[in-house]
C-alpha cells in the first residue's frame, strides 16, 4: 500500500509518461493483462487509456487491471490511468518515505 505522499509522487512522474495501454472495445484480455504486467516489470509504472468504444469505464479497468498484476492504482483522470509496482528484482523508482 502506498501513501499519499508516494502517490503525489508517482503523479508527478507519471505526467510525462507516453500512454503505452490502450484498452478497447475488446476489454480485458488475457493479452492485456499480459501486456500490462510486462509493462510494469520493465518500467514499474505506465499509463493506460481507455477508448470510448470499451464496455467498462477507465476506473473499472484500472482496478480489475491492478488486482490482476498486483499493481497499485496510482490516478484515474477521465479515460487515462496510471498503475504503478514496485520491480522487487530490480527497482527503478525510489519512493519518499513516510
Amino acid at each position: 500500500m502506498i501513501t499519499s505522499k508516494q502517490r503525489a509522487y508517482l503523479q508527478a512522474l507519471a505526467n510525462g509518461l507516453e500512454t503505452i495501454l490502450i484498452v478497447g472495445k475488446g476489454g480485458i484480455s488475457s493479452d492485456v493483462i499480459t501486456q500490462a504486467d510486462e509493462a510494469l516489470t520493465a518500467r514499474e509504472i505506465f499509463k493506460g487509456k481507455v477508448l470510448e468504444s470499451a464496455k467498462e469505464k477507465a476506473k473499472e479497468i484500472a482496478r480489475v487491471l491492478a488486482e490482476a498484476t498486483d499493481s497499485e492504482i496510482v490516478q484515474v483522470i477521465g479515460t487515462k490511468f496510471v498503475l504503478y509496482r514496485r520491480n522487487v528484482k530490480k527497482p527503478k523508482i525510489n519512493l519518499p518515505k513516510n
